[in-house]
């Protein structure tokens, strides 16, 4: 059994690697405010392409690393990844408006991708590892941390905001991962976790891996037009301020928490697999609503967003567990390739979206489009857990 302080530590990482995911989205009005930044929303997008890559990179080559340097080593390097990436934000915000801080933005993307590449399956892995006999509830609480940074970081945008330094919020996270390594360094963090459990693991991948990949691709893009373009949604279509637009954001990642802590809470009446085949039908009544609400008031962006979060908040914390009880013996390679997957839609509507508005596609009309993508997704989620029942 690990220690109390290992559980701790993994659970603190989880919350500080949501704020430090979600810096840059929550500063996105900044990025491509013209007296600011000034990106165009192409360039916005694009922003987060390194991300992508590296992350997608470091999520497959995890479970290897790990085998080969222990997972320990493995989130300690995430950890300092997800540092130079802090850092490397706020000295681009010396060169606001100047055309060398887009390539410093690129760059710290770039090391936020690795860190959460890193970090983020080898902190399932031990959350499942360290409580085998309730492995779902472990990674529910664990994402429901990771969440509560998400929906934290757009709150603390807007305070240093106010306090006339935006860049606080990378300071603050930077200084939050010194102390989370430092914890960590002194720790096994090793001994329970099953990272190894993948070496006997040579037979290739199962075919029933891609079904939890492709439902994993599906989410993403489906967060993501939540997570990254909201702001952008609530202030063109809604006429909503900065303030508003944040608020959205923040009820989208609140209510991501909220329903992870609700569905661990509840699992003993309302079973995984039930959240699983439930939630996607939620997103697809949400993106329904965000693309007819018009002119509606900002107030409703609001509620509708945070409907959302709760649409989204288990679906991926529960496609790795569930992923990891139908193939064992792949367990670590799986949340790896998991996140992996949810990297490739992440990217799809992170980078996608900035073009197709260039082009003259609505956000609307995005909006209407990816609530097909949920409808595809619901059909997966049953299409996972017949293949799960019918698993020896």
């Amino acid at each position: 059994m690990a220690s109390r302080a290992e559980n701790r530590v993994v659970n603190l990482a989880g919350l500080v690697q949501g704020i430090t995911l979600v810096t840059f989205p929550a500063a996105g009005t900044i990025f491509t405010d013209p007296t600011e930044y000034d990106l165009s929303n192409t360039q916005y997008g694009a922003m987060f392409l390194p991300q992508v890559v590296t992350a997608i990179a470091t999520s497959l080559l995890g479970a290897q690393l790990a085998r080969r340097f222990g997972s320990k080593q493995v989130l300690l390097l995430g950890l300092a990844a997800n540092l130079s990436a802090m850092l490397v934000l706020v000295v681009s915000s010396a060169f606001e408006g100047d055309p060398a801080a887009y390539p410093l933005l690129l760059v710290a993307t770039a090391l936020l991708g690795t860190g959460f590449g890193l970090t983020v399956p080898t902190l399932n892995t031990y959350a499942a590892g360290f409580q085998p006999e309730r492995a779902d509830r472990a990674v529910l609480t664990l994402n429901a941390l990771l969440g509560l940074g998400t929906a934290l970081a757009p709150v603390f945008v807007a305070v240093f905001v106010g306090l006339g330094f935006w860049w606080g919020l990378p300071i603050m996270s930077a200084v939050l991962l010194v102390l989370l390594a430092l914890a960590a360094h002194r720790l096994p963090l090793e001994a329970d976790a099953p990272a190894e459990a993948d070496a006997g693991q040579r037979g290739g991948i199962p075919a029933r891996f891609w079904l939890f990949a492709g439902f994993a691709v599906l989410y993403g893009v489906c967060e993501t037009m939540n997570g990254n373009w909201s702001q952008q949604d609530m202030t063109s279509s809604l006429g909503a301020t900065t303030t508003q637009a944040a608020l959205a954001l923040t009820a989208f990642w609140g209510m991501v928490t909220i329903g992870r802590l609700l569905f661990a809470v509840i699992d003993r009446w309302l079973p995984g697999g039930r959240v699983f085949h439930l939630l996607p039908v939620v997103l697809v009544v949400t993106f329904i609503l965000t693309a007819r609400l018009g002119d509606a008031s900002p107030g409703w962006g609001i509620v509708v967003f945070g409907l959302a979060g709760l649409g989204c908040s288990a679906l991926l914390p529960l496609t790795i567990s569930l992923g990891q009880g139908a193939l064992p013996r792949m367990s670590a390679a799986v949340a790896g390739g998991v996140i992996a997957c949810y990297q490739v839609g992440y990217g799809i509507a992170a980078f996608g979206t900035g073009p197709l508005q260039a082009a003259g596609v609505s956000l609307s009309t995005l909006f209407a489009v990816t609530a097909c993508v949920a409808l595809v997704m619901a059909g997966c989620s049953f299409a996972i857990t017949s293949a799960r029942e019918k698993s020896p």
